[in-house]
């Protein structure tokens, strides 16, 4: 397709109008703004990086001592304990984060809870980070609720 555009003929002037500047022409002053690099999009939470890497060991995906520099107290024997008994290991559908709640109790403390979807199934994981002096987060507290497989868990 042939885009014909249809004009009267004008004639120009010479000499641009005044006050009217070429910002191609060194010297001249720009019309345009600063270029400004774009603003870095904001790091994950640390409650979204919590859960998953919580929800990494807990289905097996992770071996247990990688929450290691990520936990303090006795957060680290109580993941142990919950990753031994293997509540988040599936056959079919990998589990995943649905949903991710938080209470701020003081600065810097987050109580949060997960919901974790594995096909039809709904469990709920509740934790507990504190901001170190060094503003690193570290999980202290961990639990694991919802319908269990075998008694005990």
């Amino acid at each position: 397709m042939n885009k014909v555009m249809t004009r009267t003929t004008q004639l120009r002037p010479a000499t641009r109008p005044p006050g009217r500047r070429d910002s191609r022409r060194p010297g001249a002053p720009t019309s345009r703004r600063p270029l400004t690099p774009p603003a870095a999009p904001p790091g994950p939470r640390p409650t979204d990086l919590f859960a998953e890497r919580l929800l990494a060991v807990l289905s097996g995906r992770r071996p247990v001592h990688w929450m290691l520099r990520h936990t303090a107290g006795p957060a680290y024997d109580d993941l142990a304990r919950l990753a031994a008994r293997g509540p988040l290991r599936t056959r079919g559908t990998d589990p995943v984060v649905r949903d991710i709640g938080y209470y701020v109790p003081r600065t810097g403390a987050l109580e949060v809870f997960a919901r974790i979807a594995a096909g039809d199934q709904l469990r709920a994981m509740a934790f507990r980070l504190e901001q170190g002096e060094d503003l690193r987060w570290r999980c202290t507290a961990v639990e694991l609720g919802g319908p269990r497989g075998t008694r005990g868990d």
